[in-house]
């Protein structure tokens, strides 16, 4: 009994009913922190239809794009829409959204730094600054501003780059820009030594033909690529990565081919001599010999030789078929305007 006495008294205390009457509840729990991260607010007006939130959301369906209806004065415009059923509110939808204001809003992140907010795709586009010519198309097009000239060539900022194509698709060279996959390196390795070891034996196969040729002729293989691309399917069984792995080697590859006319050989031996490998050899009894797998295809000998035994062409290549369905390599071989030393 004493002690409900005391609970009494305590409570009717001026002290304590001033202090209940005063009562504040604490800020933190009342007012939301700028770092709270609430469903995304989308702002239409700012997507660019890029796709890098969808492909970085980790929820199911918690995001996709829509695009609205035209109408008789504009064209429809395409934004993302937030199913807040799905949405985890991680933000990683703001954080790789590369609209500058932001298309998606909820909250700041103050743990994740820009150097690491990458859009995770499959591919990496890549200016290949050899086929390059300086245009700038693929500059001027991205949205982004992912493209800048370094030292006088054009590279992408793979932190900023979200994807989207559109610099291939505004480089008006075949190859200068190439989406790289990031994914089965060694697979595509084994693909470009194959098509290189396939290639470098059809053209063997003709070198009788080849040798005939005159200076200012083209030789010219058609080269269906079914075997090819059965032995390709063995490494990796994905038509698009074999696809894009091809017509890339066959964009960029240029093939010296090195042919050897033993008819026309007087055992001179200015070739031995100047040979870098030791690819060219002397034997007494078989006289001068070539071997193929220790040639570096110098050009040297073709260069050295006064009677022409060495002949020195040029071939490169194009996929004529991008699906592969009924796909083709042209072969186009010409013989080199290297000068020959007298």
């Amino acid at each position: 009994m004493s002690s409900v006495i005391w609970y009494l008294y305590e409570f009717v205390k001026k002290s304590w009913v001033e202090k209940f009457a005063a009562a504040k509840t604490d800020p933190e729990i009342m007012e939301v922190p700028e770092r709270f991260r609430d469903f995304p607010i989308v702002r239409k007006e700012y997507c660019i239809a890029c796709g890098a939130c969808t492909a970085a959301c980790p929820a199911p369906m918690a995001i996709r794009l829509v695009r609205s209806s035209d109408s008789t004065h504009e064209e429809g415009i395409t934004y993302p829409v937030i199913n807040t059923r799905g949405c985890i509110r991680c933000g990683f939808c703001a954080e790789v959204c590369p609209t500058d204001p932001k298309t998606l809003l909820c909250g700041e992140n103050h743990l994740i730094r820009e150097e690491f907010t990458i859009l995770p795709v499959d591919k990496m586009f890549v200016i290949d600054d050899y086929l390059c010519i300086r245009c700038k198309k693929c500059l001027k097009s991205c949205q982004v501003d992912a493209i800048s000239e370094v030292d006088k060539k054009l590279v992408i900022d793979q932190s900023k780059c979200i994807g989207c194509g559109d610099c291939i698709k505004n480089c008006p060279v075949k190859g200068a820009i190439k989406g790289i996959y990031i994914n089965h390196v060694e697979e595509q390795k084994e693909i470009i030594n194959l098509v290189v070891d396939t290639l470098e034996s059809r053209i063997e196969a003709d070198q009788d033909k080849i040798k005939k040729l005159a200076p200012e002729e083209v030789y010219k293989i058609d080269f269906p690529i079914d075997a090819l691309l059965k032995k390709a399917r063995e490494i990796i069984p994905n038509d698009e990565l074999i696809r894009d792995t091809i017509e890339k080697i066959t964009d960029r590859l240029k093939m010296r081919i090195v042919t050897w006319d033993e008819e026309k050989c007087n055992n001179c031996r200015l070739c031995v001599e100047e040979c870098p490998s030791g690819a060219i050899t002397y034997d007494k009894e078989e006289g001068v010999k070539r071997n193929p797998d220790k040639c570096l295809r110098c050009s040297i000998c073709y260069q050295t030789c006064p009677f022409g035994v060495a002949g020195f062409y040029v071939a490169r290549f194009l996929l004529t078929d991008t699906s592969l369905k009924d796909g083709e390599i042209q072969i186009t071989l010409k013989p080199s305007q290297l000068p020959i030393r007298s």
